[in-house]
């Protein structure tokens, strides 16, 4: 099938409209795209904002075509501040917790493993999460590790507009998870560490982006009580 330029392009897919209402994301590699389709359709069925499925054949998978910026773009477009796009990722990781564990999932949640500002459509409808790639069943807490250490990163070495939006993101995000994205923070930076996209410097960044991310978290809770700081109000001169 003849394509037009793709919508998008990533390191591992691209994404070609096909018509008003419907989008293909086709992989650079083989791969089996059966098991993204399944995770957005467990998620799709207990009301979480997904595109809807299609078709998943191979390393094609036929969805449901969005329109609006992603939060990224919203963000650095100044749309949205920074305290909001961090409240949207924690009611959206609050969101997609608390549904049913899947069948065969050892009784973990499903869990996105890369939800970050530019894996979130703000369609006329609401927010949509998209790229389920990485989607597995796990602990909760993992999943908000990764969030926070990929925010902690792109701020300590992403491009300038994008490195500040990072790391304004960090402290209210961390703030505003209902969980702990520092308990397993250091199992997220160990399955970062084998990840072959990601480069050198990065790579020796990780230990101190962890560190970033227990100092957020760190900067957000009472120590008395362990309740996160939200809505502090600014301190007065």
């Amino acid at each position: 099938m003849a394509l037009p330029s793709p919508l998008a392009s990533g390191r591992d897919a691209e994404v070609f409209a096909l018509d008003e209402h419907r989008v293909l994301r086709r992989y650079r590699y083989f791969c089996d795209t059966a098991p993204e389709a399944a995770a957005m359709e467990h998620a799709a069925a207990h009301g979480f904002p997904v595109p809807e499925v299609h078709r998943a054949e191979g390393s094609e998978l036929e969805m449901e075509r969005l329109y609006g910026p992603t939060m990224l773009d919203a963000s650095l477009d100044g749309q949205i501040t920074p305290e909001e796009a961090s409240r949207v990722l924690a009611e959206l990781h609050e969101r997609l917790h608390a549904l049913p564990p899947r069948p065969g999932g050892a009784g973990g949640r499903l869990l996105h493993m890369d939800l970050h500002p530019g894996n979130v459509v703000l369609t006329p409808k609401g927010p949509v999460v998209i790229d389920w790639t990485n989607a597995r069943d796990g602990d909760p807490d993992l999943d908000l590790a990764l969030t926070a250490l990929l925010l902690a990163l792109i701020g300590e070495s992403g491009p300038p507009p994008l490195a500040r939006l990072a790391a304004a993101c960090l402290e209210p995000y961390a703030g505003h998870v209902k969980g702990d994205p520092t308990r397993l923070v250091d199992e997220v930076v160990a399955l970062r560490a084998d990840d072959p996209n990601l480069t050198e410097e990065e790579v020796a960044l990780l230990p101190r982006a962890a560190d970033l991310v227990r100092r957020a978290r760190a900067a957000r809770t009472r120590p008395e009580d362990g309740s996160t700081e939200v809505d502090a109000p600014p301190a007065r001169g």
